[in-house]
C-alpha cells in the first residue's frame, strides 16, 4: 500500500462493528479512509455473546451484505452453528441467526480491513475534533497529533466515559479490560451535544472443563443452513451444538440474597438498561411468578474452552456470580474465568443527527453505533455502513445515501433514531416495521444490491451473481405464468393424493403454487412443462414459491409504500420555519423544530404531531409552492 495522506477524506474513530463497515465503506468508495482505534488486537470484538443475527437482526445482516457490506461474510466465514428463526410463521419474520467462533471473526475482519486499499488503520485514542469555520477538520490524537479530514465518523460504542461495574466495585473501562474515551465525550458535552448515560451488561465466561454437559439438552443447527451472505453457499467450519440449562430455586434465592449489592438495584448506576436484554437481576424481580429462566450454554469457538451461559447477565459481586452459576444444572463445579459485568456509558441523543446521520451541531461529523442508543451488534453495523457511505459521499460532492422505511429495515432503524429518538438502548424487531412483507431477508438483495452496485460498494462478482439470480427468477416465473393446467382426471386424481382439492377449471401454474401444502417440486410432477424448474438453485425456489403465495399481500403493501412515499415526497427546506405557523400549537411547534423533519412523513412519525396538524403543515408547504401530498 501507498504510504498514507497528509489528509483523508474520512477518518473513523472506533473499529468496533459500526466502525468496521464504516471504514471498508468509505474506501470501498474511493475515499481515503483512516481507522483510529485504542488496540488493533480488540478489532471488531463480540464484546458480549458469541452470535450474530436473531430475530429482526437477521435482517440487517442480510441488508448489509446486499449493499457491499462485510458483516455477513464475515459472520459466514466464522460460523459455527446457523439456525434460521420463525420457521413456524411467514417469510416476513424468518430470522437468521449465527454462532461463531469469537477468535475467528475479528482475526479476518482484522484482515479485510488490512488488506481493503484506500484503507489505513491507527492505534491512537481521538481525544479531539478539530473543528475549522464551524464543521469538523479531523481529530487529534492523546499524543496531540493532528490528523485533518474533510468528515469524521465516531462509532464509540460504550467507550464514551464508560464505567465497568461488579457488585459495588466499579472502574473507568470502555469494555472490561479497555480504557474509556473521557476526552472525546467531554468536548462533545462543551459543544453542546446532549449526551444521556446508558448501561448494558454482560454474562460470565465459564471453563468448558469445569462443567458437566452430558445430561443436558443439547440443540444443532439446521441440518441444511441457510448463511447469512447472498455468496455463501455452505459453512466452512465445522457446525457444533449448545447445551440448554435453567435457572433453579437456588438461582432465584441467591440473587434475592444480594440484591444490595446490585449496582442497579443499590443505586449505583444511574444509566438505563436494556428493556429487551434485562439482566437476571431484573428477570428474577420483575417476573417473580416465573420459578426458571433458560440459559444456553455457547461455545465461543472451535478451539476455545470458554462457554458463554447466554441467558443470564450479571454485575453482581463476584462470590454471588460463582454461587449463581454453580446453581445451574450442569455448572455445579463450574469455574468462573471472567465475572460477567454491567457497563455504563455516554451516549448522544440521535434527534441531533439528520437522516444521513451527520450531526446538526457540527458540520461533516457522523455517528454510529451505540453512542446514538442502539443495542447490538447488528444495529451497530448498520448505522456504521450508512455513516460510512454517507461520509464518503459528502467528501465527493455527491448526494447522501437515504433508505426509507419502505426500502429497508436499515430505514427504519435510521429513522426511528432520528425522528422519535429513544430513552433506553434501542433494539430492532420486525413489529418496528410497517412493511414486513416487503422487507424480507431472502429478498434483500433484490431490494438493495441494484442500489450497492450505483454507489460503487458492490463488486463486479457479487453483481454477476446477483444478475444470474435475479435473471432465473425472471424466466421460471415466466414459465410458471405461461402454463395452464387443465382439471384432467389424471391431474385432480395426483391432487387429491396430495391432499388438494381439484381442479374446477383451467389454472395457470403460478395460481397453483399459491394452494397452502403445495411447493414448487410437487407443482413440477404435475406438469412436464415445469420440468427442470424445481432443480433451480434454492434461493430462486424460495422466492418464486413466497411469490406466488404472498402476491395478493404484497401488491396491498406496495400500494401502501406508494402512499408512504408521496409523503415522502413533499420536502421540508432546511430553512423553514416552525415557529409561529397559525392553526400549530406550541408544543408541536416546539417538537417540529427538535427534529426539523425532512419530509412532510418523517414530520409525521413525531410523537405529538397529529394528523391534523400534519394538515395544517401540508397546506403552509403548499404556499411555498409545495403541494400537499
Amino acid at each position: 500500500m501507498n504510504p498514507p495522506p497528509d489528509s483523508f477524506a474520512v477518518i473513523v474513530v472506533g473499529a468496533g462493528h459500526a466502525g468496521c463497515e464504516a471504514a471498508l465503506a468509505a474506501a470501498r468508495l474511493g475515499a481515503p479512509t483512516l481507522l483510529v482505534t485504542l488496540n488493533l488486537e480488540h478489532i471488531a470484538a463480540l464484546s458480549c455473546n458469541p452470535a450474530v443475527g436473531g430475530l429482526a437482526k437477521g435482517h440487517l445482516v442480510r441488508e448489509i451484505d446486499a449493499l457491499g457490506g462485510e458483516m455477513a461474510r464475515n459472520t459466514d466465514a466464522a460460523g459455527i452453528q446457523f439456525r434460521l428463526l420463525n420457521q413456524g410463521k411467514g417469510p416476513a419474520v424468518w430470522s437468521s441467526r449465527a454462532q461463531v467462533d469469537m477468535d475467528l471473526y475479528p482475526r479476518r475482519m482484522r484482515r479485510v480491513l488490512m488488506e481493503q486499499p484506500g484503507l489505513w488503520l491507527l492505534e491512537a485514542e481521538a481525544n479531539e475534533l478539530l473543528i475549522d469555520h464551524g464543521r469538523v477538520a479531523g481529530v487529534i490524537t492523546h499524543l496531540g497529533h493532528a490528523i485533518r479530514s474533510q468528515t469524521v465518523v465516531i462509532t464509540a460504542g460504550t467507550f464514551l466515559r464508560g464505567v465497568v461495574h461488579v457488585g459495588l466495585r466499579q472502574r473507568p473501562a470502555g469494555r472490561l479490560g479497555d480504557p474509556p474515551s473521557n476526552a472525546l465525550s467531554q468536548q462533545l458535552q462543551a459543544l453542546g451535544f446532549s449526551l444521556r448515560r446508558l448501561k448494558t451488561g454482560t454474562c460470565p465466561r465459564l471453563d468448558r472443563r469445569s462443567l458437566d454437559l452430558e445430561g443436558l439438552p443439547l440443540q444443532l443447527g439446521d441440518p441444511a443452513p441457510r448463511l447469512f451472505s447472498f455468496l455463501s453457499d455452505a459453512p466452512s467450519l465445522p457446525q457444533v451444538g449448545c447445551w440448554i440449562t435453567r435457572t433453579t430455586a437456588r438461582s432465584h434465592a441467591v440473587i434475592r440474597a444480594n440484591l444490595d449489592q446490585a449496582p442497579m438495584y443499590a443505586g449505583v448506576i444511574t444509566g438505563v438498561g436494556a428493556r429487551y436484554c434485562p439482566s437476571i437481576e431484573d428477570k428474577v424481580v420483575r417476573f417473580p411468578e416465573r420459578e426458571s429462566h433458560q440459559v444456553f450454554l455457547e461455545p465461543q469457538g472451535l478451539n476455545n474452552q470458554l462457554i458463554y451461559p447466554n441467558g443470564i447477565p450479571t454485575s453482581l459481586p463476584l462470590a454471588a456470580q460463582v454461587e449463581l452459576v454453580r446453581s445451574l444444572p450442569g455448572c455445579q463445579r463450574a469455574h468462573l474465568v471472567r465475572p460477567g459485568y454491567a457497563i455504563e456509558y455516554d451516549m448522544s441523543d440521535p434527534q441531533d443527527l439528520t437522516p444521513d446521520l451527520q450531526s446538526k451541531r457540527l458540520a461533516g461529523l457522523y455517528l454510529a453505533g451505540q453512542v446514538n442508543g442502539t443495542s447490538g451488534y447488528e444495529e451497530a453495523a448498520a448505522q456504521g455502513l450508512m455513516a460510512g457511505i454517507n461520509a464518503a459521499l459528502a467528501s465527493q460532492g455527491r448526494e447522501p445515501l437515504i433508505l426509507d422505511r419502505g426500502r429497508a429495515y436499515i430505514g427504519v432503524l435510521i429513522d426511528d433514531l432520528v425522528t422519535k429518538g429513544t430513552a433506553e438502548p434501542y433494539r430492532m424487531f420486525t413489529s418496528r416495521a410497517e412493511f414486513r412483507l416487503t422487507l424480507r431477508e431472502d429478498n434483500a438483495d433484490l431490494r438493495l444490491t441494484p442500489i450497492g452496485r450505483e454507489l460503487g460498494l458492490v463488486d463486479d462478482q457479487r453483481w454477476r451473481v446477483f444478475c444470474a439470480k435475479r435473471a432465473a427468477m425472471d424466466r421460471a416465473w415466466e414459465r410458471l405464468e405461461g402454463v395452464r393446467l387443465n382439471p384432467t382426471p389424471g391431474l385432480n386424481q395426483r391432487l387429491v393424493e396430495l391432499g388438494l382439492a381439484p381442479l374446477r377449471g383451467p389454472q395457470r401454474a403460478s395460481e397453483l403454487l399459491r394452494r397452502p401444502g403445495l411447493d414448487l417440486k410437487a407443482l413440477v410432477g404435475l406438469d412436464p412443462a415445469l420440468e427442470g424448474l424445481d432443480r433451480l438453485p434454492a434461493a430462486v425456489v424460495e422466492q418464486l414459491e413466497i411469490r406466488a403465495r404472498y402476491a395478493g399481500y404484497e401488491q396491498r403493501e406496495r400500494e401502501q409504500v406508494a402512499r408512504f412515499r408521496t409523503l415522502e415526497a413533499t420536502r421540508i427546506p432546511p430553512e423553514f420555519s416552525f415557529s409561529g405557523l397559525p392553526g400549530l400549537s406550541r408544543e408541536v411547534q416546539e417538537k417540529l423544530n427538535r427534529v426539523r423533519p425532512t419530509s412532510l412523513g418523517q414530520a409525521g412519525r413525531i410523537s405529538g404531531v397529529t394528523p391534523a396538524a400534519l394538515m395544517v403543515l401540508s397546506l403552509h408547504l403548499a404556499r411555498q409552492g409545495r403541494p400537499p401530498a
